[in-house]
């Protein structure tokens, strides 16, 4: 046998085997499923069994639920039945309540009305009767005006026979006492006047002698008049008073100042009314003093330099005043006289130290306005450069101010300042208004002239209180320095007729009690407010 042949019989077995292996599968996969088909029928017959039992429970247990459901549903309807019921009982009780109620406050109303317009028809009636009785007596005081008139005429004529005057010549009598009456009271305020422009110059005279002791030398108060020079010992006294008064005499006759050598110990006096010259020599005496080489020539050679210095001071015076304020650009003299300022005094206030409190209080006050701030700082450091040329120049320090400034070139604006800081011309601009008004602070600050500021306070405690001891009087203030004491009353004690009288009252008092410079306003204030309340 072949190869070929085997081979081919090899696979025809195979393929045999093959299929009875596949029919074998088969048969036994078909019993296989029918026996799991009757496991399956078996366990679903009893599941169904169970499910329908379970069912069946439930149904049951379902219907019980629903008969209680049913049982409390209708148990809930019949206790909300119950509240409704409740509930509108109450609110038909309320509102018959209500309505009672309305009803006795209408019939309330309704009587009040009725009182009311019984009252109104009563006081209608009575109304009535008043006018009646007010024709009446209308109609009684005609006839008795007109019997008064008629009694009237016939005194008149009566009085006429027995004064022998008519009517006409009675008038003029009565015009004419009349008028001696306001002829006296124009005399009375003419009087006033007169005493308060008298009151006025009196203030200015001291003002003018004041700057003319500073300019001229004459006797003044030692405040402002001399100066202390002190000694290391007592006998530098005798050196300076030289054999026979030559070296006092030389210093004298060099300086122009009066030497005082009394019994005081380690000091000597300068008496003078230059301030400048004092100065010149207070210096030289000290440096006198202090070199030692007391002579008449040493004292010549001495007095000549320190004069020079004091020169040179000056103007270096004259320059920190301008670095101070802020202004440059003065004129080489202006500077020097602005220094010798330093030298003046005016009711014992430093004219220098003013002078520059003037220009920043100016310049301050020019700034709060929006102006010019170097014209007003300007014309406040120069508004009283006259006051530092001697009584060789006539005139006031005004116009010597003035004339000064315009012979300096300086502006018309600060010509016009200078002249008006004092009233004497109408100032043009702002900044000229504003310097008067510096002026006017720096004189009156206290302390600034001679017046202590603890009487200062006193005063002005004593202004108030006079003032507050008057009747009505409610509040009481001193101000303006004490220039002006502004009175509150009240309105319901003081009328405004008595505010006059008020204060004609207080300035009385004031002028008894009080010593001060210049004059004091009372000004009487009496205000009335009604008030009222809209509910």
């Amino acid at each position: 046998m072949s190869a070929a042949k085997l081979s081919s019989l090899f696979l025809v077995s195979t393929g045999v085997f093959v299929g009875v292996l596949i029919a074998a599968i088969v048969v036994v996969g078909a019993i296989a499923f029918f026996i799991g088909y009757q496991l399956y029928k078996k366990s679903t017959e009893k599941k169904l069994g169970e499910v329908s039992q379970r069912i069946k429970i439930m149904l049951d247990e379902a219907e019980s639920e629903s008969k209680a459901l049913k049982k409390e549903a209708i148990l809930e309807a019949k206790e909300q039945d119950l509240k409704l019921r409740n509930e509108f009982e109450r609110e038909s009780k309320e509102k018959r309540s209500e309505l009672q109620r309305a009803e006795q406050r209408l019939m309330q109303k309704e009587d009040n009305l009725d009182k009311k317009e019984d009252a109104l028809q009563k006081r209608s009636d009575a109304l009535e009767q008043q006018q009646k009785n007010l024709v009446r007596q209308e109609n009684e005081i005609k006839k008795m005006q007109e019997k008064v008139n008629h009694q009237h005429d016939l005194m008149i004529q009566e009085l006429e026979k027995v004064a022998q005057l008519t009517r006409e010549e009675a008038k003029k009598i009565l015009a004419e006492n009349i008028l001696d009456e306001t002829r006296h009271d124009v005399a009375l305020q003419v009087r006033n006047i007169e005493q308060q422009a008298k009151d006025e110059a009196d203030m200015n005279a001291k003002k003018i002698i004041s700057l003319a002791i500073q300019r001229c030398a004459s006797d003044h108060a030692s405040e402002i008049t001399v100066s202390v020079v002190p000694l290391p010992n007592d006998d530098m006294k005798a050196r300076i008073i030289g054999r026979e008064g030559r070296n006092i005499r030389a210093l004298e006759n060099a300086t122009g100042i009066e030497l005082i050598i009394d019994d005081t110990p380690e000091v000597v006096i300068l008496s003078g009314f230059d301030p400048v010259r004092r100065e010149v020599a207070r210096l030289s005496l000290e440096k006198l003093i202090s070199d030692g080489r007391i002579h008449p020539a040493r004292i010549e050679e001495t007095v000549e330099k320190v004069r020079k210095e004091l020169d040179q001071q000056i103007k270096e015076n004259g320059e920190a005043a301008m670095f101070e304020v802020g202004i440059f650009g003065l004129h080489p003299e202006l500077i020097k006289l602005l220094g010798r300022l330093k030298y003046r005094t005016s009711y014992g206030q430093n004219v220098y130290k003013h002078s520059i409190e003037v220009a920043q209080l100016a310049g301050m006050m020019a700034a709060e306005l929006g102006l010019d701030v170097n014209l007003a700082k300007r014309a406040g450091l120069l508004h009283d450069i006259g006051k530092a040329v001697d009584h060789e120049q006539e005139g006031t320090h005004i116009q010597i101010g003035a004339d000064l400034a315009k012979k300096y070139k300086e502006n018309n604006n600060v010509i016009n300042a200078i002249m008006a800081h004092h009233g004497d011309v109408e100032p043009k601009t702002v900044e000229a208004v504003l310097v008067q008004a510096a002026d006017a602070i720096s004189g009156a600050r206290p302390g600034a002239r001679r017046e202590t500021s603890t009487n200062y306070v006193k005063r002005l405690e004593q202004l108030e209180q006079i003032a507050a001891s008057f009747k009505g009087v409610d509040k009481s203030y001193a101000i303006q320095a004490g220039r002006e004491v502004r009175v509150i009353v009240k309105p319901e004690q003081i009328d405004d007729a008595q505010t006059l009288f008020l204060a004609k009252d207080i300035a009385k008092k004031i002028e008894q009690e009080l010593e001060y410079p210049g004059q004091i306003k009372v000004n009487v204030i009496r205000e009335f407010r009604g008030v009222e309340y809209a509910k």
